[in-house]
Formats: C-alpha cells, structure tokens, sequence
C-alpha cells in the first residue's frame, strides 16, 4: 500500500496530548499518535506536525483576562515547544528520525526555522516538528499549520480535532447537529464555521490546499486520511 499523498501538515491542538485530563502531556497520547506517524510514515508520506499550546497555557484566554497580548502569545508560543518536544521524544522511542524546528530562536532544544532546512529534514525521511507557532503575537496555531503546510509544498493540511468532522452545530450540544461531509472555502468563511480561524482558512483558500477535519481521538484515522478514505470533512474549492 502507498499513499495517496506524499507529503502532509498534521496540525494537532495542545489539548489533545492532555488525554482525559485538562492540563499537562499524557505520555500514553503521545506514544499512540507516534506509532500512527510512524505508520504514515512506512506507506510513503512525508509527515510535517504543528501543535498547539493549549494544554499548557493558551495566550488568548489570558490576553481576555487582562494579561498583554503580545506577552500572553509568546508565552502560547513556548508552550508549542514544550509539546513539540514531548512529540520528538514520543517518535524518536519508536525509532522515527524527528527534528524540532522553532520559529523563536532556542537552539539548545531546536533548530530554528528554515523552510530549505525543513524541506530537505523531509525529504530525508525525517518528521518535522514545527514549534512556536509563526514566531509573532497575534497569529494562532491554525495559521502557523497553513502557513508552514505551504511553505513546504504539503499536498493536504489534516486538522485533528475531537469530533469526526464539521457540523452544522455543537454535536456535543445539540444532538441534531448533522455532519458536513464536504465546505468549500466560502462557505467556511460566510457562515462562521468554527474549522480554523479566518486568516488560516483564506490563506488555504488562495492556494488552493485542501484540508481534512477529522476526529484524532480515533486511532488508525491519520492513516486513513493519507490513504484517500473518506472520513470527516473535507474543505476546498470544489467537491471531488
């Protein structure tokens, strides 16, 4: 079996290390999603990941709470790199060669972000861990994910979340609530739909990547998503 896609940004929110809990790194989480990249990995798929911070410290709460923005974000910023570690850590035990790249200059725990390093970190069968979002206040994770996901020619952007897809409301809210199976870009944008924020959705828009909402809490679905399955929500220009 080979992939359908041979290079990918997987974009993981920090709350989905943190397990059952709501705070911290669950080594168990990180073990399973590094034995599915490695999986990803052997059918031929180049995999890049951003992770969130959110498990850690979420700057934009704190920024609503009275903090200053700037310094609330930078300090999201480090807790990516926290992650990021933690998921290089979790590779790296299941024998998957990761390189830790952060936009904020940390060279004693990562290299600093160079897309020709990147590129070339790949093309040598490494994963790339992409950390400290874009390296400025007042850009989210999602933007970094589409950002990132361009600069190295990814062919699809997979954004992991706790539900199998988008939906028409909260599924966990509303049991009504029905799953979109297909968006476009617009449709994104004008109804308000929570897939990513605004800025990461338009810049995905103007070129063109497609992206797949799917629930990363289901093991195997990376996999399946790579290989060309149907699952969750795709989000691009036209349906397939």
């Amino acid at each position: 079996m080979t992939a359908k896609y041979g290079r990918i940004l997987l974009k993981l929110s920090g709350e989905s290390l943190a397990g059952d809990g709501t705070y911290g790194i669950d080594p168990s989480i990180v073990a399973s999603l590094a034995a599915e990249v490695a999986e990803v990995q052997s059918l031929g798929c180049e995999v890049a990941i951003v992770v969130g911070g959110g498990n850690i410290f979420r700057g934009l709460k704190a920024a609503e709470l009275g903090m200053e923005r700037s310094i609330a974000d930078y300090m999201g910023m480090l807790a990516t790199v926290l992650n990021s570690l933690a998921l290089q850590d979790g590779l790296e035990k299941v024998g998957v060669a990761t390189r830790v790249l952060s936009a904020l200059d940390i060279r004693e725990v990562a290299e600093p972000y160079i897309r020709r390093r990147a590129t070339r970190h790949l093309e040598k069968g490494r994963v790339v861990v992409f950390a400290a979002g874009t390296g400025n206040p007042y850009f989210t994770t999602d933007t970094a994910a589409s950002l990132r996901a361009m600069e190295i020619g990814a062919a699809l952007l997979l954004k992991a979340t706790r539900v199998d897809g988008v939906y028409t409301a909260d599924p966990e809210k509303d049991p009504t609530a029905t799953r979109y199976s297909f968006l476009t870009y617009k449709q994104v944008l004008n109804d308000g739909l929570r897939v990513m924020d605004a800025t990461a959705i338009s810049l995905c828009m103007e070129h063109r990547l497609p992206i797949i909402v799917f629930d990363g809490t289901q093991p195997g679905n990376i996999v399946r998503a790579v290989m060309g399955e149907e699952i969750g929500t795709l989000v691009g220009e036209r349906e397939p």
